[in-house]
This record gives C-alpha cells, structure tokens and sequence, in this order.
C-alpha cells in the first residue's frame, strides 16, 4: 500500500464488491489509502443464493486480500436491494470508520432472455438488484450526507454507479438488464441535481470488461475489471471536484464521455399537425438526425 494515496483518509462501500469489478474497485481504493467497506451477498451469477455471509464469503475474501496488503477494510453480506440492508450498509461503515465519503453502486447479476421469453420474475429479479439496489443505498447515504451539510460539517461526497452499454445503446436478449441500467442513468442525473447543494457529485461509469457477467455473451471484450477501476477511483476521490451528473464509459485502456439525449433537428408548424404531415415532418427531420448507435448483438 502506498503510504499516501489519492483516498487518504476517505471510507469506501463498494456493493457487489467480492468479485469481478467490485472486487478490484475495492482494491484498487485500498490502494490509494481509503478504508473500504466490501459488500457482496455471494449470490450465483442469476441471483441464486450462493455463499452469502459465511467466512469464506467472497466480500471477506476481499477483505483479507486488503489486510494483507497492508489496508482497513470491513465485510458487509447484506442484501443492499432492502430498506434494512442498505440502512445497515451505511451504518457498517459508520460504526467501523465514523464517516462516509464515497458509495460505488456495483452490485448486480443477469437473467438473459430474448423478450417473448422474459418471464416476470426474471424482470422483477433483475430491476430489483440493480436499479433498486441502487436507489436505496444511495437515499440511505444522501440523507446522511445532508445531515452532516445541515450540521455545518463539510462534505466531499462522492457516488460512482454503474450502468453499461446495455442502458445506454440496448443489448438483444437483454431487455430487463437494459431497461435497468437505463434507470441508473436517470437516477444518477437526478441525484446529482438534488445533491449537489450538500457536497454530493453523483456519476455513472459504463464498464467493459471480461467478468463472469460478460465473458459468456461478450467474449470479445479485451478489457479487464482492473482497466476501469483508476476511473472509479478517481470519480470517488476529491480530486474529481467538479464533475457531477456525467456518464463514462471505459474499456481497456479507454475513456469515453457518453452524450445522451439532448434536442436533435426539430420543426414547429405553429398549429396541430394532421397524422400526414407529422409524419412527413419526422421522416424530414430524421434524415437530418445523427443515427442512433447500433444495439449490441444485431
């Protein structure tokens, strides 16, 4: 460990950090001096109860990795996608640190399926892990963030979350992941305008990596969870001042501002259209428009 890094002195939660991305998220804070907090229920890659809380739990196993390298880290196997679990979550850090600086949102799984096959539970399951897994976390750490602004105590907050190509661009066979990683774009843009007055930048990163959420549909991927880590580091740190309500994509050695929907060629009649002539008008306009992006797997 380095003896000052660029998180001296910040606590780190890290959900879904015992494998994959949030396992060398976690570690890569650890070595820029933060106090990680790993949260991971253990589950199987489909949400399957796994190992959960159990000494051999994957969050304990990154703790010990961070201990060995001479950092501070503490478990969490609670189910962050609860009101309880994510209350507990800040609390851990809390009651181990004293303080909280930085939430990286991570957590998740896949439950891939062409859509006339996508069951409901498959929908719930996965909106559930991700977009709700998400929210409360974050509500929970924002409203302690805003007691300690409302206290005159400053706050260099940070919340990296974590959306994907899928939310950004569509993916075939991947329509509740999609639609939820749609959702934490949304959600991070919000966040970002409602707490900003309490010392709170909220961003979104979209990974491309070769994990065991990836390796199976997206082979071809040449990034590895550790390219994208120093990104997350970095938007989780006080040296990112300033940058707030922003989506990043990173792979490998890349790093792209994503532009999301901001107004295209437009018309205005003046009047109500008739169906003919709106539909003459969009056909124009779109030949003028930029074409969208292709969705991942066509």
């Amino acid at each position: 460990m380095a003896a000052r890094g660029m998180c001296e002195g910040r606590v780190v939660i890290v959900t879904g950090g015992g494998r994959g991305l949030g396992r060398a998220h976690a570690l890569a804070f650890a070595a820029e001096g933060a106090k990680v907090v790993v949260n991971d229920l253990g589950v199987a890659l489909d949400g399957a109860p796994g190992e959960g809380s159990a000494a051999g739990s994957p969050a304990r196993r990154v703790v010990e990795e961070i201990r060995a390298a001479g950092g501070d880290a503490v478990a969490h196997g609670g189910d962050i996608a609860t009101e309880e679990g994510a209350a507990s979550l800040i609390a851990t850090a809390l009651d181990a640190y004293g303080r909280l600086d930085t939430l990286v949102n991570n957590a998740g799984f896949l439950r891939d399926r062409m859509l006339v096959n996508l069951g409901e539970d498959d929908w719930d399951a996965v909106m559930r892990v991700h977009l709700k897994g998400h929210f409360l976390p974050l509500r929970q750490a924002a409203a302690h963030w805003r007691a300690e602004a409302k206290a005159g105590r400053a706050v260099a907050a940070r919340v990296v979350n974590t959306t994907s190509g899928a939310g950004l661009l569509g993916s075939v066979g991947q329509g509740n992941y999609a639609a939820a990683k749609a959702g934490i774009v949304g959600l991070t843009l919000v966040a970002a305008a409602e707490t900003g007055r309490y010392g709170v930048h909220v961003n979104a990163v979209a990974p491309a990596a070769r994990t065991r959420m990836t390796e199976q549909a997206f082979a071809d991927l040449a990034g590895v969870p550790e390219d994208v880590s120093p990104l997350v580091v970095w938007l989780g740190s006080a040296a990112s001042a300033g940058v707030t309500g922003r989506v990043f994509e990173a792979e490998a050695g890349r790093i792209t501002v994503m532009e999301g929907w901001r107004p295209g060629p437009t018309a205005d009649k003046g009047a109500r259209w008739t169906p003919a002539e709106a539909g003459e008008t969009a056909l124009k306009l779109l030949g003028e428009a930029e074409p969208p992006g292709a969705v991942y797997g066509v």
